[in-house]
């Protein structure tokens, strides 16, 4: 049962230690956090995407309550005085897929309106701390025609990291986010540093299922490289643009069948489609523009190569590491908690 914050908790909470999740469609991470230091951390390669599969969230209530316990052992060994007063979680966690679905908050959304939809909760079979549930984000009406689907967009987690990305300097609006994990998402960033507007795609999903569950599993590896090879990855942009999604990724199996590339530069030819593709699209929707800087998360090489695309068509854009993207979800979550009231 949902509670509303109350100002007694926020007090503690805001002058104690963490506990922070992030849970996803493809994974879960936990850490032990006091001020900005992270005392301990651990994850596991579940999330909401096993919810659907399964038809049940018992594996993400398991996986949450294993890795919760994990943290406060460790954090317990390596500084005893270190106690965590709550959970605060963000992510596909508050969907209706996750642990309590909690109700998505309307841009324009910064840290302020982020805090006033946060939801506690308490999970006995999950951890005997409060839980406390950060809203995501809504764009576009909530109920629109089938001709207007597109002006509608939501997000979870990407909100979190956009408020602690602010909250650090780190980035100077208005700028656009470029998550390229599961879910590819271009967030704008208005002048006061609030999302203002999202586009999804199912694109990182996609690559997965094509990867794994469609002819090409043979023709690419079946996990992501480290490296994407730019010359290859530009060519199967440039096969995009001239035949279609679809027609650019049955051209690695032919690439395959004609002995062309190792299995790593097919998909880097095949990342390139994919990023052609939602690239094209997001530039018709003024979603990247040449005069707004963007800020590429996700980690991995695709966030390179999509940096290598943004370049190609003179879109100024910087990729953080995934140290900084931890750092700035982190932050984020934070700075959440202290403006509870």
């Amino acid at each position: 049962m949902a509670e509303n914050f109350d100002s007694a908790m926020a007090t503690r909470a805001d002058n104690s230690c963490l506990i922070c999740v992030d849970a996803g469609t493809t994974n879960t991470r936990v850490w032990l956090m006091r001020d900005d230091r992270i005392i301990a951390r651990a994850a596991a390669m579940t999330g909401v995407r096993d919810t659907a599969r399964d038809g049940s969230n018992e594996r993400l209530r398991a996986t949450l309550r294993e890795l919760i316990a994990e943290v406060r052992q460790r954090g317990a060994e390596a500084a005893p005085d270190a106690v965590p007063s709550c959970v605060v979680a963000a992510g596909m966690i508050t969907s209706p897929l996750g642990l309590a679905e909690v109700a998505h908050v309307e841009v324009p959304a910064g840290a302020g309106e982020l805090a006033a939809g946060v939801r506690r909760f308490h999970f006995p079979g999950i951890t005997d701390l409060p839980v406390l549930l950060v809203p995501g984000v809504r764009s576009g009406a909530p109920q629109s025609t089938v001709e207007a689907i597109g002006q509608s967009d939501v997000m979870r987690g990407e909100e979190t990291l956009c408020a602690g990305l602010m909250a650090s300097g780190r980035v100077q609006p208005p700028v656009t986010v470029l998550n390229s994990g599961s879910h590819w998402k271009a967030i704008y960033l208005d002048a006061e540093g609030r999302i203002a507007a999202s586009i999804t795609t199912l694109s990182g999903e996609m690559i997965h299922a094509v990867q794994t569950t469609t002819i090409l599993a043979s023709a690419v590896p079946q996990m992501r490289p480290a490296i994407i090879d730019p010359v290859w990855c530009e060519a199967g942009r440039r096969e995009q643009r001239r035949s279609g999604l679809s027609r650019a990724l049955f051209c690695v199996r032919l690439l395959q069948l004609q002995g062309h590339g190792t299995p790593e530069e097919r998909f880097a030819f095949l990342a390139g489609a994919f990023i052609a593709a939602d690239l094209d699209a997001l530039r018709r929707q003024n979603a990247l523009q040449a005069e707004r800087r963007v800020f590429i998360t996700g980690g991995g090489a695709l966030a390179q190569a999509w940096g290598d695309a943004l370049a190609e068509v003179s879109i100024p854009a910087s990729v953080l590491t995934v140290d900084e993207v931890e750092a700035a979800f982190l932050g984020g979550l934070r700075q959440i908690v202290r403006r509870l009231s």
